[in-house]
């Protein structure tokens, strides 16, 4: 899918592997280590007005392997190091639940657009593996890859975009921001509350 130069209304991030370093499963705050530019691109973002918000796949919940409780520290202290963020989107399901937000379904996308109050068209998402890019694309999303040691050649090669980083991302969007009209929000502020979706 071909995206024509436009601000975007939003930008999405995975949080895993995206915005820290993976260590699977993490209950840990004090494990927390953001990826190299991370702040400084949110920073840059957060400047421009630009939303960000996080959407994140945290199986080890229904695994048993983390708590509800122990998510939330660990999304208190990226916070801590990051900044805030406008919105989380989170799927505490597993593969085999059949849920309609695990990554690669687009809910995360779209629940997270709606509390942004912008359409997820207008919404960009960045990830570091293919079920980002593959989430992105089923919520008519821009999807932007920013590949780590962990993302597959196969991931990269069927990306519709790449990045070297996030702060690649980051001035990537700011072009776009500077060159661009600013989106029509959709309304989705009533979705949201229809739906009693929280924070987390």
């Amino acid at each position: 899918m071909v995206f024509e130069q436009r601000r975007p209304g939003a930008v999405l991030f995975d949080r895993d592997g995206t915005l820290i370093r993976d260590v699977p499963y993490n209950g840990d705050p004090a494990r927390v280590q953001p990826m190299p530019g991370a702040l400084e691109a949110l920073s840059r973002l957060r400047r421009a007005d630009l939303p960000v918000a996080v959407v994140t796949n945290q199986s080890g919940v229904a695994k048993g392997l983390i708590t509800a409780d122990e998510m939330e520290q660990v999304n208190a202290r990226v916070e801590e190091l990051l900044g805030p963020f406008d919105a989380w989107a989170i799927c505490v399901h597993d593969d085999v639940d059949g849920c309609t937000c695990r990554k690669p379904a687009p809910g995360l996308l779209i629940r997270a657009a709606a509390v942004l109050d912008v359409s997820p068209r207008e919404c960009v998402m960045v990830g570091d593996i293919g079920r980002d890019m593959e989430a992105a694309r089923a919520a008519g999303a821009r999807g932007i890859l920013v590949p780590t040691e962990q993302t597959l050649r196969v991931e990269i090669e069927q990306a519709p975009e790449l990045a070297d980083d996030l702060l690649d991302v980051a001035e990537r969007l700011l072009r776009e921001v500077d060159a661009a009209p600013a989106p029509v929000a959709v309304g989705g502020s009533a979705w949201s509350r229809a739906l009693g979706w929280s924070r987390w």
